[in-house]
């Protein structure tokens, strides 16, 4: 077996809270990451700045960055635009050999002076926010598989759906389940090394792009894991999170929050709905395609310091929803896997 691929993950002015690619790509993938861009924390350690993540040197640049094979962008900003504050450290990395990866909506292949060092430097350009061509619409299949299908739902965005996808996935195979990961946006696809970018599909495509996943894995696997996206009430976002929802055709739900989260994020105009409105929101929402319950809740309480107000803020959580409830992070997500089963 070879060995990981050694990755400087770019994360400036975001790390940890807004830059959710690369604290995901930190926690779950494959890469040996040997540091962090961050012109605002350099010196630092990314477990010095949340505990969940590994002991990687933070850095100011990539001129200060050690040899690595990649420069992943753990950044995606609302629209998925490129910053040009970036240009120099993408530039730098690419005339050092490293190839790019990136989850932006810009994509860094149609950049004439990125494909140029690229070619120059003999570099390779992925950008895994690109669908492929030949995605068409639903045929409403993806509850003939095999497997149960479990689906991750928001309250909002950006409150850990992905990280809850993965540690389900994770306690289900430690229990023996055979456990499969569907992954639906750019730092899914990065750590799993497959996946269709559903904010990036024609609209028309979005439930058709989840069902080829579902179909492609349904029969080799008890369960699938499906990483959800957006929310049902995000003023931009919620015909990505209705195509996932549909195009699944899942069978359980689990609705996961942020503990401290009021207002839609990005759109503070706009407030959350109570708690409790989400689970008939979305189990109305899924019925005239296929009956879907909320089955648990997941709590993200990262910006809560005291472990027992945290303990405190999932149980209300809990008993708002009425439904189990875990922080998979802080405590732990195996004793909610019997309630998804």
């Amino acid at each position: 077996m070879s060995d990981p691929q050694r990755v400087v993950v770019l994360a400036h002015e975001k790390f940890p809270d807004r830059a959710k690619t690369a604290t995901g790509v930190l926690k779950y993938a494959d890469y040996d990451v040997v540091a962090v861009l961050d012109r605002d924390n350099p010196g630092t350690s990314a477990a010095d700045h949340r505990r969940d993540l590994p002991d990687v040197p933070v850095v100011s640049s990539m001129a200060d960055a050690p040899d690595a094979d990649a420069l992943l962008i753990g950044i995606s900003p609302i629209g998925g635009a490129f910053d040009e504050t970036w240009r120099d450290d993408v530039r730098t990395a690419l005339e050092r050999g490293c190839d790019l990866i990136s989850g932006l909506h810009y994509f860094l292949t149609e950049d004439e002076e990125f494909v140029r060092l690229a070619d120059e430097h003999g570099c390779d350009i992925n950008d895994v926010r690109k669908p492929h061509d030949d995605l068409g619409v639903a045929q409403g299949k993806s509850a003939d598989v095999d497997a149960e299908v479990v689906l991750t739902v928001g309250t909002d965005c950006s409150v850990g759906k992905m990280t809850a996808t993965l540690e389900l996935v994770e306690a289900a195979r430690e229990r023996g389940i055979d456990a499969g990961f569907i992954p639906t946006g750019q730092t899914g696809i990065m750590i799993a090394g497959w996946g269709n970018p559903v904010d990036r599909v024609v609209s028309d495509f979005t439930a058709g792009a989840v069902e080829e996943m579902i179909l492609e894995k349904g029969d080799e696997h008890d369960v699938l894991f499906v990483e959800g996206q957006g929310s049902i009430v995000h003023p931009a976002y919620s015909a990505v999170t209705c195509g996932i929802l549909h195009g699944s055709m899942a069978d359980k739900l689990v609705l996961c929050h942020e503990a401290t989260r009021e207002a839609i994020h990005g759109y503070e105009e706009f407030a959350l709905p109570d708690l409790s409105e989400y689970v008939s929101l979305y189990e109305n929402l899924a019925d005239p395609v296929h009956e879907a319950d909320v089955v648990a809740g997941m709590l993200n309480t990262s910006h809560v310091d005291d472990d027992v107000e945290a303990a405190e803020a999932v149980d209300a959580f809990a008993d708002e929803l009425g439904v189990p409830a875990v922080d998979p992070v802080r405590f732990g997500s195996a004793d909610l896997v019997d309630e998804v089963f």
